[in-house]
């Protein structure tokens, strides 16, 4: 019986071919990888080149890989491929607009210039350069933000992972990458001066109970369009949040409801006034409903057309710049009254935590991030106090206590006070220690 040849090794030949009639010659090494665990037969790859030196090292690399366990099968299978087989069979625990996101960008930046390259091959310098042509702008594309390159960044090196997992790949070759650095967009909420002028501007617009509610609420576009009737309770005075009106990132994508951005429904208590928007808005879309007759589209949506259909991104971005334009600041986004909401409340004095709840963020660390230092105005006022209790202090003169409590203070008013032990002085002191540190 043959002996078997144990794993990791291999020999090399000199070949000679006809091809149309000619001599060819190259080298070819084969190479024992291991064993059929099905059939028990000996699984053997082979390389060829034309010099030896060339075979020689292809193949002595495979033997350490070999040895090391960590040879990769070789695969047939481009970054194209790949990428297909990841967007239809891993990603099933993200949310159906992640996925429709993930489809855009793999189809729109990363195929075009990485698609073609066998994915064994696929190299870190490779990556490198592709992003940093996304960022530069290439062969007529536009460049492209930082933040966006990051992200298209996010989802190869996310793909790649997951063919390292499954056995395709031995290391991930973009963990090696340089990622631009993401500068944070100013915040632009509008003033008292804009706020009044856009409620000037959309007085008697189709579209004023919308920006209102959005106004002092802060919801998100994709949730202020999601709002139901079933959600509000106007004898309690509450909104409750549960669902987004998404757009598909595909070409062509249709909208859908999805759930919220942390998957967290919330409960709000919103100023009288939007009560009074929402019961308006519910007044004008029963004259709707009447009128449209067996047309009214039954969706039980807050905000619709005149036939009860729900009411699209574009057309409220739409009539939000008209809005905007027609008061002097075109650069308004829509998204900037959730800033105005948010920053508005701040310098109102609720607490980051009832803030960042109203908003839905994941943590109130997040919401002091992106706000505490949006505006002047809250600097300006607490300069303001910090002066108002610094000159209340100066009506007044602090000396040291003598005796066995040496060191520490104690206040003086103007009006001479009568006599007091030592150890009265000192719990005054220490009283108005307190109450300045609380004052701070």
């Amino acid at each position: 019986m043959a002996k078997r040849n144990a794993a990791g090794a291999g020999s090399i030949r000199k070949k000679t071919v006809l091809r149309d009639g000619r001599e060819y010659t190259y080298w070819e090494a084969r190479l024992t990888v291991g064993v059929d665990p099905g059939t028990g037969k000996q699984i053997r790859r082979s390389f060829s080149g034309k010099t030896q030196k060339e075979v020689r090292e292809e193949m002595q690399s495979a033997v350490v890989a070999v040895n090391d366990s960590t040879y990769q099968e070789p695969t047939k299978l481009t970054v194209s491929d790949w990428l297909d087989v990841w967007l239809s069979e891993y990603t099933g625990d993200v949310k159906p607009l992640t996925r429709s996101t993930y489809k855009n960008k793999v189809e729109s930046a990363i195929k075009p210039a990485l698609g073609a390259v066998k994915l064994q091959a696929l190299k870190a310098p490779q990556i490198q350069k592709t992003l940093n042509g996304l960022q530069r702008g290439t062969s007529g594309r536009k460049p492209l933000s930082a933040k966006t390159v990051r992200d298209i960044y996010g989802i190869l090196h996310r793909a790649l992972g997951q063919a390292v997992e499954v056995g395709y790949l031995r290391i991930n070759p973009s963990d090696a990458c340089k990622l631009p650095r993401v500068e944070r967009a100013e915040i632009k909420p509008l003033d008292e001066a804009q706020t009044a002028a856009f409620l000037n501007a959309i007085h008697g617009q189709p579209f004023e109970r919308l920006f209102i509610v959005d106004l002092l609420t802060g919801l998100r576009q994709g949730e202020l369009l999601g709002l139901r009737w079933k959600d509000v309770d106007f004898d309690a005075g509450t909104v409750t949040v549960a669902q987004q009106l998404l757009k598909s990132k595909e070409k062509g994508g249709a909208y859908f409801f999805g759930s919220l951005k942390n998957d967290k429904t919330r409960l709000l208590t919103p100023a009288p006034s939007v009560m009074k928007a929402l019961r308006e808005q519910r007044r004008v879309q029963t004259e709707w409903r009447l009128k449209a007759g067996e047309l009214w589209e039954d969706s039980g949506l807050v905000f619709t057309d005149e036939l009860g259909h729900h009411l699209s991104h574009v057309t409220v971005r739409k009539h939000f710049k008209k809005a905007v334009e027609s008061i002097g600041i075109p650069e308004a986004r829509f998204h900037d009254l959730r800033h105005s909401f948010a920053v508005n409340s701040l310098q109102a004095g609720d607490s980051p935590k009832i803030v960042q709840e109203n908003l839905g963020h994941a943590t109130a660390a997040f919401t002091l991030d992106v706000y505490a230092h949006a505006t002047e105005r809250m600097k300006r006022d607490s300069a303001n106090r910090m002066e108002a209790l610094f000159q209340s202090t100066k009506k007044g003169r602090f000396q040291p206590v003598r005796g066995k409590h040496r060191g520490k203070l104690r206040f003086w008013a103007k009006k001479k006070p009568r006599k007091r032990s030592v150890f009265k002085v000192f719990s005054m002191a220490r009283k108005e220690r307190f109450e300045l540190s609380r004052a701070f």
